[in-house]
């Protein structure tokens, strides 16, 4: 299953996963019933998870709603540490989630903006280095596992803070590769998508983020938050949800 995984992974594009992907994982649901593990974003249980990645792991994918690890600690941290799911807010959810989408939709409503440059799931399409929207406009912005991809990290964090409230904040998460460097690689000279992939840790990467990280993200202007919440849960409750053990949530706060 892991190879076949990795396999579809790597040669199928990504849109058409978005688009169908979910389909056949319902059928997969089947075979993995059970009550080992549980999602938090569905609620459904299951005896494990659906292995995923490039480099596929093990009890990774929710066949239901197709959460992945840092999904589930995600929704957890959102429900535990902020108040995001009060009615009221205008949320920006940049390459999203199609876990999140329709949960999110019915909280919040047309007050939800989905957007991405070339996403089928996306209400608008953009480029995140120029995003049609006002100064000020949205309480929260949502924006994971991008920045690897776009040609220039620093200006598409600073139209985030540009579009988000004063006292608005927003998540954003990328990749780790271990050995976690001090510093951020990037090279616009290397376009091969085999070296790519050997370097960056996928094809369509860009570069390969270091411990510098929040130090990019304080040079756009936030405010940043490194929490360590899923190293304080408990073992039992990371076995249940299969939660990452070492990821640090990046809360982005403007003032």
């Amino acid at each position: 299953m892991k190879q076949l995984i990795s396999l579809f992974l790597k040669k199928v594009p990504r849109k058409y996963l978005q688009l169908f992907s979910h389909f056949a994982l319902k059928i997969v649901a089947v075979f993995y019933r059970g009550d080992q593990v549980e999602c938090p974003v569905c609620t459904h249980h299951f005896a494990k998870f659906v292995p995923y990645g490039r480099v596929a792991r093990a009890n990774a994918l929710c066949p239901n709603c197709l959460a992945l690890e840092r999904h589930r600690l995600m929704w957890l941290y959102l429900k535990e540490k902020t108040d995001f799911f009060t009615p009221g807010k205008d949320i920006l959810h940049i390459a999203p989630e199609i876990c999140f989408i329709k949960r999110l939709e019915v909280m919040h409503g047309d007050r939800y903006i989905t957007a991405d440059l070339e996403s089928p799931l996306a209400k608008v399409k953009m480029d995140i280095h120029e995003m049609p929207f006002e100064d000020n406009h949205f309480d929260v912005a949502f924006c994971n596992h991008v920045m690897e991809h776009v040609a220039d990290d620093i200006q598409s964090m600073k139209e985030i803070y540009r579009v988000l409230k004063p006292g608005g904040w927003a998540i954003i998460q990328i990749p780790i590769f271990e050995p976690w460097a001090d510093t951020t690689f990037e090279d616009d000279s290397i376009t091969d998508p085999k070296e790519r992939e050997r370097i960056f840790g996928q094809d369509d990467h860009v570069r390969l983020y270091g411990r510098d990280y929040p130090e990019r993200l304080r040079s756009a202007g936030f405010e940043v938050v490194e929490d360590d919440y899923v190293m304080i849960l408990s073992e039992e409750v990371v076995a249940r949800y299969a939660l990452p053990k070492d990821e640090i949530i990046y809360l982005c706060k403007k003032k």
